[in-house]
C-alpha cells in the first residue's frame, strides 16, 4: 500500500483518572462460539488508585473539568492561527474524498473490510442520544456497501440499540466499545468458517454495570441535562445538554459513585463520560477479532478501512497503523491529534465516500465480467 501519513502522538487530552486495580483471573467469556485470546486487566498501584479517587482535594476534579472543556468545546473560534493549524493538519490528514484515487490504488488486489462507528459517522451528533437516527439515504448506502465488502458497525452503544438504529441484518455489530460482538444471524458470504460469531469478553461485569447504572441515575438526577445510558457492558454519562458551569458538579457526582468500584475505569468522549470494565479490550481489539473471525488474521491481501469520529476510535486507528494494513479515516471538522491517515468532515461526506467505494467496485466487477465473456468467446472461436 502507499506510504502512511505522519503518525500523530496518542491523544493527550484523555481524562487522567482511569480507575483500575488488579483482579483475579477468572473466565472472561460467556459461552461464546468463538473466543479471542485471553483478556488481561489494566493494573495500577493502590497508591495511585487512592490518589485518583481523592475527592476532597478538588484539584483532580478541576483538572478533569478542564479536560472536559478542552475536548468538548461549546464553540470554536475562527482565527488566522486556527486556520493555519487546520491547513497544516489537512496536509497530514487529507480528505479521503480528495485522495480517493490514491486509496483505491492502494487497495487493488486486496479484500476491503469496512469498519464504521455510528454516532457522528453514520448519523449526526444530536442532543438526545435516543434520537440519533440514521437517514434512509445513509442506510441504503450502507446496505449497498455490505453487498460488496464485509461491513461491521463498531460503537460504544449497546449492540441492540445500534442495531435498532441501523436495521441491517447482514452486518456485523460490535457494541459496548467492542465488548459485545455478533455476526449476521444468517451467516455471512464473506466468512470462511460456518461458525457464528459471538464475543462478550466482559460478561462477568454485567451485575456490577447494572448496579452502577442505578447509582448514577440517582446521583445525577439533580443535574439538569445529564443523561445516563446503559450500554449493557459499559455506561455513558452524556453532558451535551448540561450547562458548562455544572460540569464540575457532575464530575463530583460520577467520581463519588465510582470510588466504590475499582474494577471500572472512566474515559471521555465527545461530551460523554464512558465507564467501562478494566479489561484490556477496546475498538482496536474488536477490529482484530473480527478480522480473525473473517479469516483475515494473517493475510497480506486484506485492506481494512475504519471510519470514526471519537477518541475511542483511536484504538482502531492505531491497530491499523501497527499492522501496516488499510487505514483510518477521522470524521472531524477541526484539527485533532489522531492516528488516522485521512479525514472527512461530517456524515454526509462519509456517505459520499461510501457511495464512491460502491460505484468503484461495481465498475471493477463489470470490467471483470466483460473480460471473462471476451475470453470465453475467444475460446469458442478457436479451432479444435
Amino acid at each position: 500500500m502507499t506510504k502512511q501519513n505522519v503518525v500523530a502522538s496518542e491523544v493527550t487530552s484523555d481524562i487522567n483518572m482511569a480507575i483500575a486495580v488488579a483482579v483475579s483471573k477468572s473466565s472472561m467469556f460467556a459461552s461464546a462460539v468463538q473466543k479471542p485470546p485471553a483478556v488481561p486487566y489494566i493494573t495500577i498501584s493502590r497508591k495511585k488508585l487512592l490518589h485518583n479517587l481523592e475527592i476532597s482535594g478538588g484539584a483532580r476534579v478541576t483538572s478533569w473539568v478542564d479536560s472536559m472543556r478542552a475536548s468538548s468545546p461549546t464553540h470554536h473560534k475562527s482565527t488566522p492561527s486556527l486556520s493555519d493549524d487546520q491547513s497544516s493538519w489537512m496536509l497530514h490528514h487529507p480528505s479521503a474524498l480528495d485522495m480517493f484515487e490514491e486509496i483505491t490504488n492502494a487497495s487493488k488486489g486486496k479484500q476491503i473490510v469496512m469498519f464504521l462507528d455510528y454516532d457522528g459517522t453514520l448519523s449526526p451528533i444530536v442532543e438526545d442520544p435516543d434520537r440519533a437516527f440514521m437517514s434512509d439515504a445513509m442506510r441504503a448506502t450502507v446496505r449497498k456497501l455490505a453487498r460488496y465488502f464485509p461491513t461491521a458497525i463498531v460503537s460504544g452503544r449497546c449492540r441492540d440499540k445500534v442495531y435498532s438504529f441501523v436495521q441491517l441484518a447482514e452486518l456485523y455489530y460490535a457494541g459496548s466499545h467492542g465488548m459485545d460482538i455478533k455476526g449476521p444471524s444468517k451467516g455471512s458470504k464473506y466468512k470462511k468458517s460456518s461458525q457464528p460469531v459471538l464475543c462478550q469478553p466482559a460478561s462477568e461485569f454485567l451485575p456490577m454495570i447494572d448496579e452502577v447504572y442505578k447509582a448514577l441515575l440517582e446521583k445525577t438526577e439533580s443535574t439538569p441535562g445529564a443523561k445516563v445510558e446503559n450500554n449493557k457492558f459499559c455506561l455513558s454519562v452524556h453532558f451535551r445538554c448540561v450547562e458548562e458551569k455544572k460540569w464540575s458538579e457532575l464530575a463530583h457526582q460520577v467520581k463519588s459513585v465510582l470510588k466504590d468500584y475499582p474494577k471500572l475505569r472512566l474515559t471521555q468522549g465527545r461530551k460523554v463520560l464512558e465507564i467501562r470494565p478494566t479489561i484490556k479490550w477496546d475498538k482496536g481489539k474488536a477490529l482484530e477479532f473480527l478480522l480473525e473471525s473473517l479469516g483475515y488474521a494473517n493475510c497480506t491481501d486484506v485492506f481494512p478501512v475504519y471510519i470514526g469520529d471519537d477518541r475511542t476510535d483511536e484504538d482502531a486507528f492505531k491497530v491499523l497503523r501497527e499492522r501496516g494494513q488499510g487505514f483510518g479515516i477521522l470524521v472531524s471538522k477541526i484539527a485533532k491529534e489522531t492516528n488516522a491517515s485521512y479525514s472527512l468532515q461530517e456524515p454526509t461526506e462519509v456517505m459520499d465516500f461510501l457511495r464512491r467505494l460502491v460505484e468503484c467496485k461495481r465498475l471493477s466487477l463489470r470490467r471483470q465480467f466483460r473480460m471473462r465473456r471476451r475470453l470465453e468467446g475467444m475460446k469458442v472461436s478457436l479451432p479444435n
